[in-house]
């Protein structure tokens, strides 16, 4: 690369260190990068890291020694994207979204990138210092979430089929009992999608009693694996006997009367312990 002027470096620095989060950046890969002494890329990466804490980017983690380097963290501040929430809750209180069973149609809002992306965000800001292995999900309409949580924590996402492919080559299926429908179901996993004793993350659009979270879980005890947490889009309020714990919500629907057509939404529990 030619010698940049030092606004062109903080401004490909800045990207650099984006598509790269939680990965350790030597600060001898920027001196050579942009043919510049250590001391003006450690003067580079204040004003990056200032920048990052002034607009709520995340955190650039300086780590000491011969071996260190750089590192950057995506997170959030839940105050300034509360209001961002809020228009998410407002949108889905549109009595049109109605569903049979008390469902809503989403899916037009987890086909919106910028939509998908911030809540992936949102998801791995939770878990960042976790250090989670893989994020899974259940086909379908989870996958862009997973895909976007996994690209903020940088690790492989994985998905969990409710039919077995051949394509996947040998798995291990388990059945489940689904929370709201009380019917036994069936999910399977790759064998060689995950490490044994890896650490995971599980991402969904959408929970009712939490029958399908469950299963994932029960499905990871075959592969050895710990669950650091889980996180949905939408919590369903409609029962009160739920089959996991401590899932991270982004919303919440509450009441839903189909003969008014009234939707209710609240935040979710991610904002319960907001400072």
């Amino acid at each position: 690369m030619k010698k940049l002027k030092r606004s062109a470096r903080l401004a490909d620095m800045m990207q650099y260190l984006i598509r790269r989060p939680h990965q350790l950046i030597p600060l001898t890969l920027f001196k050579e990068r942009y043919q510049a002494a250590k001391s003006s890329i450690s003067e580079d990466l204040q004003i990056i890291k200032e920048t990052m804490d002034m607009s709520g980017l995340g955190e650039l983690l300086t780590v000491p020694g011969a071996a260190g380097g750089v590192k950057y963290i995506p997170a959030v501040d839940l105050g300034r994207i509360k209001s961002w929430v809020e228009e998410l809750r407002a949108g889905l209180e549109d009595p049109d979204r109605l569903l049979p069973g008390g469902y809503l149609y989403m899916s037009d809002y987890l086909s919106q990138p910028q939509v998908v992306n911030r809540i992936g965000q949102i998801f791995s800001s939770q878990f960042r210092d976790s250090s989670v292995d893989y994020v899974i999900t259940v086909e379908t309409k989870g996958i862009p979430l997973a895909y976007a949580t996994s690209q903020y924590l940088n690790v492989p996402f994985v998905i969990v089929r409710r039919d077995h492919r051949v394509t996947e080559g040998s798995v291990v299926s388990i059945n489940y009992v689904s929370g709201s429908t009380k019917r036994i179901q069936t999910m399977s996993l790759a064998r060689r999608s995950m490490k044994p004793n890896s650490k995971v993350l599980i991402v969904d659009d959408f929970m009712k009693a939490g029958g399908t979270i469950r299963g994932m879980m029960d499905l990871l005890k075959e592969f050895e694996a710990e669950v650091a947490g889980a996180c949905v889009f939408v919590e369903s309020l409609a029962t009160t006997e739920k089959l996991v714990e401590n899932v991270y919500s982004l919303l919440r629907l509450g009441d839903v009367d189909i003969k008014e057509r009234t939707i209710a939404m609240q935040l979710g529990s991610i904002f319960d312990h907001e400072l």
